[in-house]
C-alpha cells in the first residue's frame, strides 16, 4: 500500500512571533505542489504585504476584515499596506465574514447561536487559524477571486500575524459541505503535554 508522507510543523505558540516561518513554509510547499492561489487572512495589512512580496507571481488574495468589524464605520486595513499589496499584484477583499454577519446580528441581538457560528466554533477545536482557513476560502470563492475546482493555499493566524497554513479545495459558501482540507502545512501546537 503506498503511503504519503507530509509533516505538519507544530509552533510552540500561536500567534504573529511565527508569521516568518510560516509564510516560508507556505512558499516552499506551493512551489513544490504547484498552487497557483494564495489566500492570506490580514487586519492592518501587514501580513498580507509580507505575503504579496513573497508570493509575487501567484493569485494572491489578502482578506481583511469587513468594515465595521473592529468599530461602526471601521477599516482596520492601514491604506498604505493595501496599496503595496495592490502594487505587487495582489488583490484584497473586504466584504461580510462568511461565519458572520447577519446570524452574528441574531447572536447579538437575541443571544442566540445560529448555525455558520456553530461551525466556526467546531472548526476552533482545531485552532483559530484553521477556522480563519476555511472562511478566507469561502470568502475569497465567493468573490470570485479563487477556483473552486483547484487547490489553494491559505494562510492565517490567530490574534494577528500567521501561524497556520493549510492547502485546501474551496467552496462558494453556499456548498460549504464541499469544502476540503488536503493538507496542513503548520499550525500551532494543542495545548497537551504531549506537546510541551
Amino acid at each position: 500500500m503506498k503511503e504519503i508522507v507530509s509533516p505538519t510543523v507544530y509552533f510552540q505558540t500561536a500567534g504573529p512571533v511565527n508569521t516568518e516561518r510560516v509564510l516560508q513554509l507556505a512558499y516552499n510547499r506551493a512551489a513544490e505542489i504547484v498552487v497557483r492561489s494564495v489566500v492570506v487572512a490580514t487586519t492592518t495589512g501587514a501580513t498580507g504585504v509580507l505575503a504579496a512580496e513573497k508570493f509575487s507571481g501567484y493569485n494572491l488574495v489578502a482578506v481583511s476584515h469587513s468594515t465595521g468589524f473592529g468599530g461602526p464605520d471601521l477599516q482596520e486595513m492601514i491604506p498604505e499596506n493595501r496599496q503595496k499589496i495592490e502594487f505587487t499584484g495582489g488583490k484584497v477583499l473586504t466584504t461580510t465574514h462568511a461565519f458572520g454577519g447577519v446570524n452574528r446580528a441574531i447572536r447579538r441581538k437575541l443571544n442566540t447561536y445560529q448555525v455558520d457560528e456553530i461551525i466556526a466554533f467546531t472548526l476552533r477545536n482545531f485552532g483559530d487559524g484553521m477556522k480563519v482557513a476555511a472562511e478566507i476560502a469561502l470568502m475569497a470563492a465567493d468573490a470570485g477571486l479563487i477556483r473552486v475546482d483547484e487547490p489553494v493555499m491559505t494562510i492565517s493566524g490567530t490574534g494577528g500575524g500567521a501561524d497556520t497554513a493549510v492547502i485546501l479545495l474551496p467552496s462558494n459558501a453556499q456548498n460549504f459541505f464541499d469544502l476540503r482540507f488536503i493538507e496542513i502545512i503548520c499550525m500551532p501546537a494543542p495545548r497537551h503535554p504531549l506537546f510541551s
